[in-house]
């Protein structure tokens, strides 16, 4: 879930990177509810043969939910692995916030990899839904399991791309959602990353939590996603519960602490109000991510795990993780 908060971080303003980390609860930022769908042509009349060797574009790929924008950097030399870059709860309909939030295209620019980062799917855990939302008027019914484990990975083979030598890594929401993909379609990834995930779905009072963000963020109805609270599709989408499926994966697990660090310099009253609510949010990502290490280590499932001592929910510290995790990437893909 993406219980992250807008914020600016001088630091990154003097690098031209726009932070804006979205909160659990934070009544603004919301993108358009079902976003998903985007009414525009193709940039391309046709799928190529083989993957470009470098670069960036904009593909429209289709979906049962309609035409999915997907932004991509091609593989520095036109290898065929790929890295999916899930986004958080709040996630836009016009761009994927690692796009412009981090400077991952250019952490990745000269490695063999292909960057793919799908737009839209604000508070869909990227699931597979039951249905639309009722109380936003959503007008199609969340299907993006099956778009980022069927119809995207179709699409991108046309263009040379493996359906089988595969990344996936996100932040928060897109952090559960990650182990959640990689464990039911271990075909397709060979590495799942969370970056302050919520990682134990299951603990008390996270269920209420998931069903209050989903409200603030878009007013989605989380019953149109896994049903009430009993129902088996919380536990099929929780990490701590599936845990036994990850083993033999490739796995890069990182929370902070919560406690201020060097990305949070606030100023103004709203500066202060995000930098709180950013530290509640990280330290609940540091417990669900900590039960999930004593799990993973209870079944005898490696993984690495990575716990700075400073840092809040917030978009310089994913980017700053994302550039930990790359080398162990890179060595499971073999995309050097």
């Amino acid at each position: 879930m993406r219980f992250a908060r807008p914020r600016l971080s001088q630091r990154l303003k003097q690098r031209a990177m726009a932070i804006g980390a979205v909160a659990l609860v934070l009544p603004v930022g919301a993108g358009i509810a079902g976003g998903a769908v985007a009414a525009a042509a193709p940039t391309h009349a046709g799928p190529a043969k083989t993957a470009p060797a470098g670069g960036y574009e904009e593909l429209w790929v289709p979906s049962s939910m309609g035409p999915i924008k997907v932004q991509v950097q091609w593989a520095a030399r036109g290898g065929s692995s790929a890295l999916y870059l899930l986004d958080g709860l709040r996630a836009r309909n016009d761009r994927n916030a690692w796009s412009f939030e981090t400077n991952a295209f250019d952490q990745y620019r000269n490695d063999n990899v292909t960057l793919v980062m799908p737009v839209g799917g604000e508070s869909s855990f990227y699931s597979d839904w039951y249905s639309a939302s009722n109380f936003n008027g959503q007008p199609v019914t969340y299907k993006w399991e099956t778009f980022l484990t069927q119809e995207l990975p179709d699409f991108l083979a046309n263009y040379g791309v493996s359906r089988t030598n595969n990344a996936v890594l996100g932040l928060s929401m897109g952090g559960s959602a990650a182990l959640t993909l990689a464990a039911y379609h271990r075909d397709q990834f060979k590495f799942a990353g969370s970056l302050s995930g919520y990682l134990n779905i299951s603990a008390p009072g996270m269920r209420e939590a998931i069903r209050v963000a989903m409200l603030d963020a878009g007013r989605f109805n989380v019953d149109a996603m896994w049903g009430p609270p009993w129902n088996p599709a919380w536990l099929r989408n929780d990490p701590f519960v599936f845990a036994p499926r990850l083993n033999g994966l490739s796995m890069f697990i990182s929370a902070a602490s919560g406690l201020p660090g060097e990305f949070d310099h606030p100023r103004a009253p709203i500066d202060y109000y995000n930098t709180a609510n950013g530290m509640g949010l990280e330290a609940l990502a540091l417990a669900n991510t900590r039960a999930f290490q004593v799990r993973l280590a209870s079944l005898g499932v490696p993984a690495t795990f990575d716990f700075p001592a400073n840092g809040t929910h917030s978009w310089p510290y994913w980017g700053s993780e994302l550039w930990k995790a790359r080398g162990q990437i890179l060595d499971t893909l073999g995309a050097w």
